[in-house]
């Protein structure tokens, strides 16, 4: 394996970069580097997903948006973290509004006899589905579409952090998954400043596919501070990588603040696909990222602890008289 060491190609600031997942993998991989470490977002081409199945997701997702607020709140989102999150239900913080969009999550599907199911452990339950014709198989197909091309990125980036190529594999055997089918309605330019479709935050995990309509919206702060347009490229994914891999490559790679402000006129559509470790993988730095001169920052933590933590801080419904999980710690080793 060539050395991949940190690379000191600056990237644009107005733009983000492009990689092609048809080109050699030790490029993908240079690429990768240079995206990951100055900005950790992406486009992705090539990426073997059939472009029939991304129109399927996005009607689907229409459809299912377009049912009656009765119909949608029947599938309210459950212990399990599946189901529907209604407008302007959820916010980061008592200074922001509550973001302008509403979603459906899904996650990875587990059969009736899964043990994990059994022993009704955290996160581990049935999808809510509508009764729309047709929608379980499309997001499933999906599902397993995305689970591919995220199985390829982490090969690439296995490369990249001069690793084996197969590294990885492991910690994703049975990925936690997520699937959110988001709609923002418009928003008036008179908004107040602190109104967002989807205010500025980090993604908690390893790493973000996300589809999305013609619409534009989406931004993403550089590290000068200002904000770059990801605009809408026919075919393209946007992908992020989330805090755990900023954890675990010891912040080689970052993880980057980024919004939504659906300003346009219309509605707005996205597909997000959280791509993450097993629960009980253990995220602590990786050999190549540490050195004398660069300690490791973070303790060793659980996923599943760590991505607990996060929804019961995040997610007001965790709260509403049901026993959760301890917040789990995220803070720099002492």
């Amino acid at each position: 394996m060539r050395s991949m060491t940190r690379s000191a190609i600056e990237m644009p600031k107005d733009r983000l970069p492009i990689l092609d997942m048809s080109r050699d993998p030790e490029d993908v991989a240079r690429a990768l580097n240079v995206a990951c470490e100055q900005i950790g977002f992406f486009y992705l081409t090539n990426h073997g997903v059939p472009t029939e199945l991304l129109r399927h997701v996005f009607a689907q997702s229409v459809r299912f948006h377009a049912e009656p607020l009765e119909r949608k709140n029947a599938l309210s989102i459950n212990a399990f973290h599946r189901g529907y999150i209604g407008a302007s239900s959820y916010r980061l913080n008592e200074e922001l509004a509550p973001n302008l969009s509403e979603s459906l999550v899904m996650m990875h599907e587990l059969p009736p006899d899964h043990p994990d199911l059994l022993a009704e452990r955290p996160l581990q339950g049935p999808n809510q589905w509508p009764e729309l014709t047709g929608f379980r198989d499309t997001m499933l197909a999906y599902v397993s579409a995305m689970e591919k091309v995220g199985r390829s990125l982490l090969s690439r980036f296995a490369i990249a952090l001069e690793l084996e190529e197969d590294y990885f594999e492991r910690s994703f055997r049975e990925p936690t998954t997520f699937l959110r089918l988001l709609h923002y309605p418009p928003q008036p330019e008179t908004s107040a400043e602190n109104q967002f479709g989807s205010a500025p935050h980090t993604d908690y995990g390893a790493i973000t596919l996300l589809a999305q309509d013609d619409s534009g919206g989406l931004h993403v702060r550089h590290r000068s501070g200002d904000w770059i347009a990801a605009t809408p490229i026919p075919g393209a994914f946007v992908v992020n990588i989330g805090d755990v891999m900023a954890r675990w490559t010891n912040d080689r790679y970052v993880s980057t603040e980024h919004r939504v402000l659906n300003v346009r006129g219309g509605h707005r559509y996205s597909v997000p696909f959280f791509f993450d470790p097993n629960m009980d993988v253990e995220i602590a730095c990786l050999s190549t990222c540490e050195s004398e001169e660069r300690p490791p920052k973070y303790d060793a933590i659980r996923y599943g602890d760590y991505l607990l933590g996060r929804l019961n801080t995040h997610y007001a419904y965790r709260n509403a008289g049901r026993t959760i999980a301890a917040e789990a710690p995220d803070r720099p080793a002492d």
